[in-house]
């Protein structure tokens, strides 16, 4: 998970937008949603939440 966060990471600050934040994670394969509790990471393959920002 602590890889999977530090990427997260590490695109949100290259990107200037949440929406090009999410699109570079679909690149990684990874899927952004954004709710009440946060942002949740999911993966594209499977769609389980992997983790909660």
């Amino acid at each position: 998970m602590d890889e999977i966060r530090s990427i997260v990471m590490r695109e949100k600050q290259q990107s200037v937008s949440n929406r090009e934040w999410k699109h570079r994670l679909v690149g990684y394969g990874y899927k952004l949603e954004e709710t009440a509790s946060g942002f949740v990471v999911s993966s594209m393959r499977g769609g389980e939440a992997l983790l909660t920002l």
